[in-house]
């Protein structure tokens, strides 16, 4: 997500991979962010909390087999590569793993490694504006391991994480006693749980524009609903991959995740199948909407050629006739006539008034 301190959006520069470069070299791809790299430390069991800011790398050191506590590494800001390189190290991370959390741009994928480390990455939606509708992604990374979760987000200026954070602190509901896989699903979940609030935002925009459309106000135009299109598309996009991740993991034979953590995962599971399904419906909805939008200025059009015919029809028996009398021959009849004028003028006049009748007649107006 490329956002400032005050909210204000930047210019998008983005710094490139060198092609030649080899796999596993770290760069960072992504919009330049001129904020510091944040690291949060939380340890917890059932009976102990507590939460600190990282001041020193030798901090997020993994913790010992024998300690009976998960800790919990919340990286906010992963465009410093000598801290991600230096965690890496701390906790046995694949160069490629590397590679991939500081890679803004990479797809969301799910890959289990030999040494037993879960990685996951995946995109983080926001709505920057609602008039017109914008959506921007952000780069969120975990790690599970035996007993501590690393995740990663883009930037620091919005941390995603917090209400769970707030809820380990407070000791609600299941993630305290349960182990680094419940926390696991519990970071996605809060993920998940956005995505919901992007399409209720999506859908808002949509009923608006079918409103509109409904109406045939002028002031919706085709670009306002392709834009609206584009934004389910990149929303669809961007979700769908999270849809097989989850079904692997719930299909895969793992022991990362336990047997009481799965029916969580079948849930969040079923989330993303509705969030799927409403934008896949919103999709349908707004090419119905583009349809019924061409129709109505078709429509339209239709009235404005049909009025224009009708005035062409009923002037041109009334032009022939003035043409006819426009002629300059001296033995026309009418013309030594007084009442000539009169004459022609109330023939015309029937003339109109015999066409708007015929036209009446056959519901042409």
């Amino acid at each position: 997500m490329n956002r400032t301190n005050n909210g204000t959006r930047k210019s998008r520069k983005y710094r490139k991979r060198g092609l030649l470069t080899s796999p596993g070299t770290l760069t960072y791809i992504g919009p330049d962010i001129g904020l510091e790299t944040r690291i949060r430390r939380v340890r917890y069991n059932e009976h102990m909390y507590k939460e600190e800011t990282v001041k020193s790398l030798d901090d997020c050191k993994a913790a010992e087999n024998g300690e009976n506590f998960i800790t919990w590494l919340n990286v906010d800001g992963i465009h410093d590569i000598s801290m991600i390189g230096k965690l890496g190290n701390f906790y046995h991370l694949h160069p490629l793993l590397l590679e991939d959390v500081v890679n803004t741009e990479h797809k969301p994928k799910l890959e289990l490694y030999d040494t037993g480390q879960l990685f996951l990455t995946l995109k983080m939606l926001h709505v920057d504006s609602e008039s017109p509708i914008s959506i921007s992604s952000e780069h969120v990374s975990f790690v599970l391991g035996k007993n501590y979760v690393l995740s990663f987000q883009e930037e620091l200026s919005s941390d995603i994480f917090v209400s769970v954070e707030n809820r380990l602190e407070a000791s609600v509901g299941k993630t305290r006693r349960n182990g680094p896989d419940y926390l696991f699903f519990a970071l996605m979940d809060v993920v998940v749980d956005n995505y919901f609030i992007v399409i209720e935002k999506l859908g808002d925009a949509l009923d608006t524009a079918e409103d509109q459309v409904i109406r045939g106000e002028d002031d919706l135009s085709l670009k306002d609903l392709y834009a609206l299109k584009r934004e389910l598309t990149i929303a669809r996009r961007q979700i769908w991959p999270l849809r097989d991740m989850v079904n692997q993991l719930i299909r895969e034979d793992n022991m990362q995740i336990s047997r009481d953590v799965i029916p969580y995962y079948r849930d969040l599971y079923d989330h993303i199948m509705q969030i799927l399904d409403t934008i896949d419906s919103y999709r349908e909805l707004v090419a119905s909407l583009v349809d019924v939008h061409l129709s109505t200025i078709s429509n339209r059009m239709n009235q404005v050629m049909k009025t224009l015919t009708i005035f062409s029809a009923v002037f041109m028996p009334l032009t022939f006739i003035v043409g006819i009398y426009g002629m300059n021959f001296e033995f026309m009849p009418e013309l030594k006539d007084p009442n000539g004028y009169y004459y022609v003028w109330g023939l015309m006049v029937a003339v109109t008034i015999g066409m708007i009748f015929y036209f009446k007649s056959k519901k042409w107006m």
